[in-house]
């Protein structure tokens, strides 16, 4: 069999190691060809893609980024340059001309729309879940999301050390445009006395007011973790609504810091390394056993999959019960709801 695999959307740590997962399973146990395609879904469009054996794939574990690059390319948008070009005929033109019997789809959530998409085409498609917002609908966890959990824990636990020399609020935000799961998870790893996600609707009055109240009680310093999604207004990044709200309503020394693209970038942890290998050996045994329109997931500590279908369009959301959350609110953590 001949197969072909691409990386779309943002880049994220783990994604060389689905490759290697993929590729070296497929060579090595099935004696299957492999297919690198460039760009994303731009490669299949512009016939951009080489083959790849066992040394390529070689020493790319322990690296970020992806070795066959990314991009947001969607070709199912509507707009003018779709008017211009059949993009999905293309893709399955060019898919046939390489005589794929099969096409490894590495992304988020866009990326397993468009996978869908394609199946529903009549390609032979096999989704692969990544993003560290973990927010892909269908798994317990993306790899990517546990990576990026230590750069933001890491990161907010260094501004602990700042926070306390100069009695200062410090506002945090992280990643996670639709799901607060990084917020969630690093606020509770690294201490956070308020967690902001865009799950829950916050008030930032009972915010001012819990950081107020710690003031009083003597308590010299706060750190506030928001996800860069939740609500405000469209000309203010995250942290600067919630840091100008506080400074106006407390009188609080406030500062804010944004950790944007540090946290998608650099070498994926152990755990996500473990996963993403996983997910890609999982994705060949679906491919050998021609069980296609499906996307790798984790279900507890068992790698299976769901159907494409079942993925695509929707989020994986906090959801208000979460048992984290509940145990974050009888230790004192302000979610921005009247309970704090």
């Amino acid at each position: 069999m001949k197969i072909g695999i691409l990386t779309a959307g943002g880049d994220c740590p783990g994604i060389n190691a689905a490759i290697r997962g993929v590729g070296k399973t497929a060579i090595l146990e099935y004696g299957m060809e492999v297919i690198g395609i460039s760009s994303g879904f731009l490669g299949l469009i512009n016939q951009e893609y080489t083959k790849l054996d066992e040394g390529q794939l070689s020493g790319i574990l322990t690296l970020g980024g992806t070795i066959l690059g990314t991009s947001r390319e969607n070709p199912f948008k509507k707009g003018s340059p779709f008017n211009a070009i059949d993009k999905p005929k293309l893709i399955k033109k060019h898919y046939r001309e390489l005589g794929l019997d099969a096409l490894v789809c590495i992304g988020g959530n866009g990326t397993q729309r468009t996978a869908a998409n394609l199946a529903e085409e009549g390609l032979n498609v096999i989704g692969i879940p990544k993003t560290i917002d973990n927010d892909v609908y269908g798994t317990d966890v993306t790899f990517g999301f546990d990576s990026a959990l230590w750069i933001a824990t890491e990161a907010i636990d260094r501004l602990h050390s700042t926070a306390n020399s100069h009695k200062r609020i410090m506002v945090i935000e992280v990643m996670g445009h639709h799901a607060g799961w990084l917020a969630l998870y690093s606020g509770m790893a690294s201490g956070g006395d308020v967690i902001l996600l865009p799950e829950i609707k916050f008030d930032v009055s009972y915010v001012a007011k819990y950081l107020k109240k710690r003031a009083v009680n003597k308590k010299p310093y706060s750190i506030v973790v928001v996800a860069e999604g939740i609500e405000k207004p469209k000309n203010e990044s995250a942290a600067r609504y919630i840091g100008r709200n506080i400074l106006e309503l407390t009188g609080l020394e406030t500062r804010e810091t944004i950790l944007g693209y540090i946290q998608r970038g650099g070498s994926p942890s152990p755990m996500d390394r473990v996963l993403a290998t996983r997910y890609g050996a999982y994705a060949v045994e679906l491919i050998a056993q021609k069980k296609f329109g499906e996307m790798v997931s984790l279900k507890g500590n068992t790698v299976t999959s769901v159907p494409l279908t079942e993925v695509g369009g929707q989020l994986r959301l906090v959801p208000m019960d979460h048992s984290l959350i509940e145990k974050a609110r009888k230790m004192d953590v302000c979610f921005g709801t009247e309970a704090c």
